[in-house]
């Protein structure tokens, strides 16, 4: 890449306070100070497996529940792709990905489409783990679609473990957007749609 595809993107509310850097050239690297520790875990496997360097910073209001702080989180990290990605020139656009871990399988398909829109089919054998509410990641991956225009389909095809469900989830989260944002050589400085934009 020539251009850099790299942006920070700071969001600031009466109930959270976030910072969200990415590259998405990066080699899988990251950082988190988020006080949600299951959610920083999660995003390290987007990091790690869609070599995309995150770095994010949350102060919410952790006194009443984590829900501002990881629905700001999917906002800003959702903004912060739509800036580093720009008008999406030469990328493949579409990725997809399976990812099992022991007993657990899921599927992740993303078109960065321009369209936001979000089919997410999980559902947890509990609704906690740890001290992780199961039910906002789905407000996780909600708030990233709205800002990053993308169209995002979550499947766990079997699962009986919640953190295994849970991992294979954003595992392949990561991994098709990594193949979403691969530029194409095939198609260098070429927008990947017959109506000439994604925006």
């Amino acid at each position: 890449m020539t251009q850099s595809r790299q942006a920070v993107v700071e969001r600031s509310t009466l109930e959270t306070r976030i910072t969200v850097g990415v590259d998405l050239d990066g080699s899988g690297k990251s950082r988190f100070e988020t006080g949600i520790p299951f959610l920083e875990h999660m995003l390290d496997q987007v990091a790690r497996h869609g070599l995309i360097d995150l770095d994010i910073s949350a102060d919410g209001d952790l006194h009443i529940d984590a829900h501002h702080t990881v629905e700001d989180i999917g906002i800003t990290l959702g903004q912060a792709v739509a800036e580093a990605v720009g008008d999406k020139r030469g990328i493949y656009r579409y990725g997809h990905a399976y990812v099992p871990l022991d007993e657990a399988l899921s599927r992740v398909v993303l078109d960065l489409s321009g369209r936001p829109g979000l089919v997410y089919e999980v559902a947890f054998p509990r609704a906690m783990i740890g001290s992780f509410d199961v039910d906002l990641f789905r407000e996780f991956f909600q708030g990233f679609v709205n800002h990053a225009q993308i169209t995002l389909h979550i499947d766990n095809l079997r699962g009986r473990n919640a953190h295994h469900i849970a991992e294979t989830m954003f595992k392949a989260f990561g991994r098709a957007l990594r193949a979403a944002l691969t530029v194409d050589e095939r198609q260098a400085g070429i927008i990947p749609s017959t109506k000439g934009t994604l925006v």
